[in-house]
């Protein structure tokens, strides 16, 4: 069975850190690309970071650049993301997805960890 379940998320004050984990099982963990999105009230849902299946590249929404890091542990079947300097627009639930390298395109989705920036 697969399952994607996240961790972290919690309320903290503005500047502060969290860091947030995406357990996985099922499924070769080392084969799928990783991201972390996120979701405000009435708002889409939005790309936060990606990391690819090695962990040698990864990419992020001009939003978070150099606050946030994706990094993930291919021993341990967990991505990760940490989240510095954080603010109240922050505010979402965040999300990992996993997305298989090769052919047929598989994704699976975790079922997202609450992060609230207020003071």
């Amino acid at each position: 069975q697969v399952q994607l379940v996240e961790s972290g998320g919690g309320l903290v004050q503005p500047g502060g850190s969290l860091r947030l984990s995406c357990a996985a099982s099922g499924f070769t963990f080392s084969t799928y690309g990783m991201s972390w999105y996120r979701q405000a009230p009435g708002k889409e849902r939005e790309l936060v970071a990606t990391i690819t299946a090695p962990g040698t590249s990864t990419n992020y929404a001009d939003s978070v650049k150099g606050r946030f890091t994706i990094s993930r542990d291919n021993a341990k079947n967990t991505v990760y993301l940490q989240m510095n300097s954080l603010k109240p627009e922050d505010t979402a639930v965040y999300y990992c997805k996993a997305q298989r390298v090769n052919w047929p395109r598989i994704t699976y989705w975790g079922q997202g960890t609450q992060v609230t920036v207020s003071s």
